[in-house]
């Protein structure tokens, strides 16, 4: 009976987070496993202590379910994605991108440069880790034959890559923010301008005012102009394989529903596939499935064009679906009140909610190891405080991607920070004072929650917010 369940004592509760970040630290950090498989087993190691409060394991198990239940829609929109992705591959969509990209380089604007091909390309595709793996690892070549300190370089391409994973509607963090909060993907997007516009355009500004101080020698761009005569050599380069990203782009303007708008998208790069590419129906087809394959004999062209596909989100969504079920036990087994007890009643200001968000997504990714893990925890911990205070889900969903998807490359143990470094072949330390866009963002955060500037909140009849909106 649910009258025989009991709440947990703060000491059990914090207990249960414990072995949940115990179980997720030392998998990556000892073992190097993938989170999937640790966020299952966090929620294996969650059944124990749910049963000896008092939960029967068909409760357990409709606990699970229905959070799972909120991994459909982000689940389909991924799997959708992954089809866009292969799809623009073979229309010459994200190949041209990559072109031109490369040729506007010059010496003096190479670093803001770099920040606007990363971004490109990181927006294009939706990955931080497959920009800072492909278009990343050519502009750490391009910049060290430049005479560009690594550190500098290292900070434009993390800035740009993980710019696209907060802002992109392709990118798994993305998706995943709103369907912790409980939000709307294009909402969220849209809140997320407020901070982000006004600090990429100051990361550029700096990276701009840097820059002008190298002249550069003659750069050995001999691996750059092998990447661009590929693509041009392969691919029919020019404005009708940017049709793609122009329709997506209209439909998302006129709000027009995500699954139908991405999966247009992905179809009119398949039309351009097929009757300006030269591929055949079934080949794009499988396209959409597989992904592109390509076999160039040439490593970073290779590492670049080889992704997309239904098949390739499929990890992702297991992700979801063990992410959000681990959110659910710990939700409904009440460990998130008991942990919040001490401080919820003494929050009476949009500012005091804000530092204490903040703190909490960087506290979860710290010891959590994974912007996963801090999206999850973080959000699941401060949703009821959000909702109680007759706030929109997309404040939340905002300061979880300001803070834990930007930040997520600059925590050395973190997985970000680890695949981050080893592909650029440095240490996080010496790109890290450089990652402009990941400091400055949570200033703006800041100084939002504490004038109540473009803090939404809900617009429920005959329900007064307990929050109080600082005046600006």
């Amino acid at each position: 009976m649910e009258t025989d369940i009991r709440k947990p004592s703060f000491l059990y509760a914090m207990m249960m987070i414990l072995s949940v970040v115990a179980v997720v630290s030392v998998g990556i950090l000892a073992f190097d496993a993938p989170i999937q498989i640790l966020m299952f087993m966090s929620m294996l190691v969650i059944i124990p202590y749910m049963l000896k409060l008092g939960f029967t394991y068909k409760q357990i198990e409709k606990s699970m379910t229905k959070a799972m239940g909120r991994a459909l829609m982000p689940g389909v929109i991924l799997l959708t994605v992954g089809v866009l992705i292969g799809a623009w591959i073979a229309s010459g969509t994200v190949p041209t991108l990559i072109y031109y990209g490369v040729q506007a380089i010059t010496p003096q604007f190479f670093l803001v440069t770099t920040l606007l091909f990363c971004s490109l390309v990181s927006v294009s595709t939706g990955t931080s880790w497959g920009t800072v793996g492909t278009a990343g690892v050519a502009m750490m070549g391009v910049g060290t034959a430049l005479g560009i300190p690594v550190g500098l370089t290292g900070g434009a391409i993390v800035s740009g890559a993980f710019f696209g994973d907060k802002m992109s509607p392709l990118s798994d963090t993305t998706n995943l923010a709103p369907a912790v909060t409980g939000g709307d993907l294009f909402k969220h997007i849209k809140h997320l301008l407020w901070t982000t516009v006004p600090s990429y355009l100051i990361t550029a500004g700096i990276f701009l005012f840097i820059g002008l101080r190298y002249n550069g020698a003659g750069a050995d761009s001999a691996s750059v102009n092998q990447l661009t005569a590929y693509l041009a050599d392969n691919f029919n380069l020019g404005i009708l394989p940017l049709l793609p990203i122009i329709v997506l782009i209209t439909l998302l303007v006129m709000k027009k529903p995500a699954i139908p708008s991405i999966f247009v998208g992905a179809a009119v790069g398949g039309l351009i596939a097929v009757f300006y590419q030269g591929f055949g129906f079934a080949e794009t087809l499988t396209t959409f499935y597989s992904g592109y394959a390509v076999e160039s004999g040439i490593p970073i062209v290779d590492t670049l064009l080889m992704r997309g596909g239904l098949t390739s989100m499929l990890e992702l969504i297991a992700l979801f679906l063990f992410a959000l079920g681990l959110g659910g036990l710990l939700a409904d087994a009440g460990v998130l009140e008991a942990l919040i007890a001490s401080f919820a009643s003494k929050i009476k200001h949009t500012g005091v909610l804000t530092v204490v968000t903040l703190a909490v997504s960087y506290l979860t990714l710290i010891l959590g190891g994974t912007v996963y893990f801090s999206t999850v925890m973080g959000g699941t911990l401060m949703r009821p405080i959000f909702e109680r205070l007759n706030l929109e889900p997309e404040n939340l969903s905002r300061i979880l991607e300001d803070t834990g998807t930007l930040s997520s490359p600059l925590v050395p143990w973190t997985g970000g920070g680890i695949y981050t470094a080893g592909a650029l072949g440095i240490a996080t330390v010496t790109y890290l004072p450089f990652c402009f866009l990941a400091f400055i963002t949570p200033l703006f955060t800041l100084l939002y929650g504490i004038t109540g500037w473009t803090i939404k909140e809900k617009k429920a009849a005959g329900k007064k917010p307990k929050m109080k909106i600082a005046e600006a």
